[in-house]
């Protein structure tokens, strides 16, 4: 028996006894100049709007041509309309100096709005992990509504019910990205955000920080203060060492700090001076940015004095 398409994808009647021409005008006819200050974001937008070189771009662009392509709305309750598609239209609009967001107003369900949204800022030539991650976990879920699945599988964790498997494989077969990789990308969502950072900046890879996902909030932050203090990332074996001694029950923050304390194959060898022991031996006067100045003179002048020690020893 053929599979019965969703709401979302059946035509109404006016599509099937109208002509094209009617239909471009009933679309043109949603077509409206919407004033910003009507316009509220995408609750929990996933993807980042900055004030870049591409930015000024389009803004210089809308400047002349105005949008082109209209921004996506949906109408709400109260009147106002939610920004479902043209984030960055908005923003530069705004930089541009415009009251107005050229729009087209879309009937869409809540979670038909999230698979809009989610499917048209994948278009981008650039998304990063953090982006992936979050609209991912955004659309598995309004497809797991969609489904009319109960609350209670809703909530059953990626990876661990056949349900959301089949979800994924929905995802996977409209992405890139594989059911496996797609999995990956959901369970960043559980990284604290300073790890989430340093995964889109490239400093942590995908398979190290899954792993970390796993970890507590509290053992996911002494990672991170060993990260900041060795000036470096734990590879994926480490990570996988961390997680396996969470479910035993054997992790600490002196085991992590041991296990990053590790030299790895492409880690050249580094000095590391730990604040608790090193601060109370520099006076409060000095300020925190001063402190490698003062270590570095405080040991060149411990080296004047073995120098003049071993100059006395040898004239004896």
């Amino acid at each position: 028996m053929p599979k019965r398409k969703t709401d979302f994808d059946l035509p109404t009647l006016d599509d099937l006894f109208s002509t094209q021409e009617e239909r471009d005008e009933a679309k043109l006819d949603k077509i409206r100049d919407i004033p910003l200050e009507l316009i509220d974001d995408f609750p929990d937008h996933p993807f980042h709007v900055r004030d870049d070189e591409d930015m000024q771009q389009l803004v210089d662009s809308i400047k002349t041509r105005g949008v082109l392509t209209p921004a996506v709305l949906r109408e709400k309750e109260d009147g106002r309309y939610e920004l479902v598609s043209g984030h960055r239209r908005k923003r530069a609009c705004e930089l541009a100096g415009l009251s107005t967001l050229r729009s087209e107003i879309k009937d869409l369900s809540r979670d038909e709005a999230i698979i809009y949204m989610v499917e048209s800022n994948f278009q981008r030539s650039s998304i990063l992990p953090s982006e992936k991650a979050f609209s991912y976990k955004m659309r598995l879920e309004a497809i797991k509504r969609q489904a009319g699945r109960p609350k209670a599988e809703n909530g059953v964790p990626v990876g661990h019910d056949s349900l959301v498997g089949k979800s994924r494989e929905i995802i996977a077969a409209q992405s890139t990205d594989s059911n496996t990789q797609i999995q990956r990308y959901i369970r960043l969502t559980h990284l604290i955000p300073e790890l989430l950072d340093l995964v889109d900046e490239g400093s942590i890879k995908m398979r190290p920080a899954v792993e970390l996902s796993y970890l507590d909030y509290d053992y996911q932050k002494d990672v991170l203060e060993e990260i900041e203090v060795t000036q470096s990332t734990p590879s994926h074996a480490q990570t996988i060492r961390m997680r396996k001694m969470q479910d035993e029950g054997t992790l600490s923050t002196m085991a992590i700090r041991e296990i990053m304390s590790e030299e790895k194959p492409n880690q050249k060898e580094r000095i590391i001076l730990r604040g608790e022991k090193v601060r109370k031996l520099i006076p409060k006067a000095v300020p925190i940015e001063q402190t490698e100045d003062y270590i570095y003179k405080a040991i060149e002048h411990y080296n004047k004095f073995l120098s003049k020690k071993r100059s006395e020893r040898d004239s004896r």
